[in-house]
């Protein structure tokens, strides 16, 4: 078994879904997707992006890359996310709506200035 295959297994069985489940989210025929699932075959990029997506997790972890399954920069881990506090587009702010979102925080910082970073 490939590490691509018991890292897909593995991140399967955590959230407690059939492969035939899966196979459904993802689209695809459970045939398919149990084909990944015992190494005879694997997914292309895109898929494989489909998938790193839909377990929440890197497609550098699922293929051995990294042992670190969260997608999420561990640098600012304390730090909230747009996603976070449960914006959509998950959580990516579309570029016509960032203007809007920096004129609301910087009238909320205005308001709050205690509330600034002061490194």
């Amino acid at each position: 078994m490939s590490v691509f295959s018991e890292r897909l297994q593995k991140r399967r069985l955590l959230k407690d879904w059939s492969k035939s489940a899966t196979a459904e989210k993802l689209g695809i025929s459970a045939q398919r997707y149990s084909n990944w699932e015992y190494g005879s075959r694997e997914p292309d990029y895109d898929m494989l992006t489909q998938i790193a997506e839909l377990f929440d997790t890197t497609t550098d972890y699922l293929t051995g890359k990294t042992d670190d399954p969260d997608p999420h920069d561990k640098k600012d881990s304390d730090a909230l996310t747009w996603e976070d506090l449960g914006m959509p587009y998950k959580g990516k702010i579309p570029d016509e709506l960032k203007a809007t979102y920096a004129d609301i925080a910087k009238g909320y910082f205005k308001r709050h200035p205690e509330y600034l970073n002061k490194e």
